[in-house]
């Protein structure tokens, strides 16, 4: 029997293939699960609500259909962890807020109902930014999320508690959701990986909305492989959303470890590398001159109204959640955690001719992407401008010791697949001087995450970030 903490060091593939093999217990991986959440949760609030017997009872479950020969999935037994605005049938599930307290769904999300018929055993429902709506996760309702790398500084948001838990070996998988960043900022200050699916790709059927036309839902994981892994269990058509792509899936594992010779790498200069801290902007370049020297060719490319991206998402992320949280806003006012309300009284102010000039900004500037991707297989950028600021912080410093809004400044580079529904997959590429950790995002083409996988595999075959482990 393998001690704790020693089988949650393993990536998902590893204990997933050791679960298969019967060389250890569902039972021991989620005893170990369950162990090292009691250690660190008090410290990091990265859940709302844990499973414990119910997990218990599913991994003895688990084994019991191993040891009779048989195997659910790729997950079988495998400790996963879900964003508390994913639904789960006669559980809790509070969106992180006050007014969804008490909320029992009465049927599983669509990546529920998947991960259970892959064998994942649930081990709890994980805090975020309320309703999603912001890049912080600093719940007013459940306790602010910490990171692991340093619990005075932010997990960012709005998937902080499942970027916390991953990073900080609490669960081997979580599922996030991403409207304008909300998986990527968090994979990118936590050093773990996650990835933004092309709009459509994944079901967002019993998922509480933030911004119906951006939503999207994925793993954050620790490797990228075990990231593909997940994500070829949750990628495909269902018929419950009316938005879900009627698009071939992938083996998503199947060309992983092909290498990147060849491939294009596109680069736009004067914005993806302009404005960063310089921690950032060295472990970025870094990343780009090793892929160029596994065999990528880097190609500049102009995407002329990219600058315009940040607006026209603020735009179209205030006007929706305010339109789906119009009643709740009149009714129930004090409900809402401060920065959450201000927000959504905020969208209310928006015009029509606001929110349509963003539309039309927003497939102008698909566009454009789309014209690039003739000219280059897939982009490269930071993830986010800066590294974890303290917590609670509102503004941050970039350059130049001139503070600036934080919710803007975190979306500098995540907006842009967000708007144009291009998937992005955030990887970790290295550390500040402060031993905090920094991304980099990779966008793909349209329904090509099996690209974007390639890369981030051949990057990681390269580099160990991914292996270090938070000091918590």
């Amino acid at each position: 029997m393998r001690a704790y903490p020693e089988l949650l060091d393993l990536s998902l593939t590893q204990i997933a293939k050791l679960i298969k093999r019967r060389e250890v217990s569902p039972v021991e991986v989620v005893e170990a699960t369950l162990a090292r959440i009691a250690d660190v949760d008090p410290k990091l609030s990265a859940f709302i609500t844990v499973f414990d017997e119910q997990a218990r009872q599913v991994a003895r479950a688990a084994e019991m259909l191993i040891m009779a020969g048989h195997d659910l999935g790729p997950l079988h037994g495998v400790p996963i962890a879900l964003k508390d605005n994913v639904a789960t049938q006669g559980q809790r599930t509070t969106a992180g807020s006050k007014i969804l307290a008490d909320w029992l769904p009465a049927h599983d999300a669509t990546v529920t109902s998947r991960l259970r018929r892959a064998g994942a055993v649930f081990v709890g429902k994980l805090n975020m930014h309320e309703f999603a709506w912001g890049g912080t996760s600093d719940n007013p309702h459940y306790g602010a999320v910490r990171n692991p790398w340093n619990t005075d500084r932010f997990p960012a948001g709005s998937s902080g508690g499942s970027g916390a838990a991953v990073a900080a070996r609490a669960c081997f998988g979580a599922i996030g959701t991403d409207t304008g960043g909300s998986i990527r900022l968090p994979a990118a200050v936590n050093g773990i990986v996650g990835i933004r699916p092309t709009y459509g790709r994944v079901s967002n059927h019993g998922i509480v909305p933030l911004a119906w036309s951006m939503d999207t839902a994925g793993p954050m994981t620790r490797t990228v492989e075990d990231c593909a892994l997940m994500f070829g269990v949750l990628a495909g058509h269902d018929a419950a959303d009316p938005v879900s792509a009627r698009v071939p899936t992938h083996d998503y594992l199947a060309r992983l470890n092909d290498g990147i010779k060849g491939l294009r790498i596109g680069m736009v200069p004067g914005y993806f590398f302009h404005h960063l801290q310089p921690a950032v902007h060295a472990s970025v370049m870094a990343a780009l001159k090793l892929l160029e020297g596994a065999g990528a060719e880097i190609v500049e490319v102009d995407i002329q109204n990219i600058h315009g991206n940040i607006s026209a998402q603020l735009t179209i992320e205030s006007a929706e959640p305010s339109t789906y949280h119009q009643r709740w806003l009149r009714e129930r006012p004090g409900d809402y955690g401060a920065d959450v309300r201000t927000l959504l009284e905020v969208g209310e102010m928006f015009l029509a001719t606001h929110y349509l000039q963003a539309q039309r900004y927003r497939a102008l500037l698909r566009h454009e992407f789309m014209q690039a991707f003739e000219r280059v297989d897939i982009f490269l950028c930071p993830t986010l401008p800066f590294a974890a600021t303290p917590l609670g912080a509102m503004a941050v410093v970039i350059e130049n010791g001139v503070e600036e809004d934080m919710l803007s400044a975190i979306m500098q580079y995540t907006g842009v697949p967000s708007l144009t529904g291009l998937p992005a997959l955030a990887v970790p590429c290295g550390f500040d001087a402060d031993g905090l950790p920094i991304g980099m995002q990779l966008i793909g083409r349209p329904f090509d995450e099996a690209t974007l996988f390639r890369v981030g595999a051949a990057y990681q075959a390269l580099t160990d970030f991914h292996t270090q482990v938070p000091p918590i």
